[in-house]
């Protein structure tokens, strides 16, 4: 059961973060390549730091598998733990885009229980909880009604649709991108979008707060063959992941298949 000050402690962490990330949001901040190819700059590990303090001190029996901590096994062995990317879409915070968000989740059981993702920018705050309302600066939300794939609104990169991947032909769709993938599933949760789609593989700091939030919506977020994703594994990276309403989920895990 999720105690209402372990709500309030993860939205104002999330919100404080927000603060403290815009300081350095179109100031140049330093920043270089991780060795896996991957921007990280000053500012995700400052908000790192500020996450991890407001969390695991108010928190401490938690877990905390974050993009910007070196992950140990320890976390397998916690009932609960915080799932955190400080900033996912570094590359957007970098070019001063603002499609970029913070996004954090609270997993039990291998599925998120409470989320968070914030994007300070455009003043946007999606959280839900296990049960309980997507919502959007406290207001609810719910993904589209959109029935047809042809000209469905889908979030992905172009480019994957002209792959010689698929078992039949692609509809015409309104194909747009968002840096940070878990802005692209909230977006989906909001109905704004139909469909998210990545093919490449994403880690479970990228997914699980939205996840929890796009299930709250009425839709689902799914990974390989059509199944619900698990989050806190030994393994932490997903490949492809679909975020749909009920209407279209089925019909594109046929592309999928």
């Amino acid at each position: 059961m999720l105690e209402r000050d372990t709500v309030d402690v993860l939205n104002h962490a999330v919100r404080a973060a927000g603060v403290l990330a815009l300081e350095y949001y179109g100031q140049a901040p330093k920043n270089w390549l991780k060795d896996n190819n991957t921007p990280v700059s000053e500012a995700d590990l400052a908000v790192n730091e500020l996450l991890q303090t407001k969390l695991c001190q108010v928190r401490p029996d938690y877990g905390w598998l974050s993009e910007e901590s070196q992950d140990t096994p320890e976390r397998l062995n916690r009932e609960r733990v915080w799932v955190v990317d400080p900033i996912d879409g570094t590359r957007a915070f970098l070019q001063n885009k603002p499609h970029w968000t913070i996004s954090v989740a609270l997993v039990e059981a291998g599925r998120p229980i409470m989320a968070a993702v914030y994007n300070p920018v455009e003043n946007e705050f999606f959280e839900a909880q296990a049960g309980g309302q997507a919502l959007l600066n406290n207001a609810p939300i719910s993904v589209s009604k959109t029935q047809s794939l042809a000209g469905c609104k889908i979030l992905a990169h172009g480019h994957i649709f002209k792959r010689d991947i698929w078992p039949k032909p692609w509809p015409a769709l309104e194909v747009d991108m968002r840096n940070s993938m878990a802005y692209r599933l909230c977006l989906v949760a909001q109905g704004r979008f139909d469909v998210a789609l990545a093919l490449s593989a994403k880690s479970d700091w990228d997914l699980a707060a939205a996840d929890l939030i796009v299930a709250q919506a009425g839709g689902s977020v799914t990974g390989e063959g059509g199944k619900s994703l698990l989050y806190n594994q030994p393994k932490s990276r997903h490949k492809p992941v679909l975020a749909a309403g009920p209407h279209l989920h089925n019909e594109l895990l046929e592309y999928l298949r």
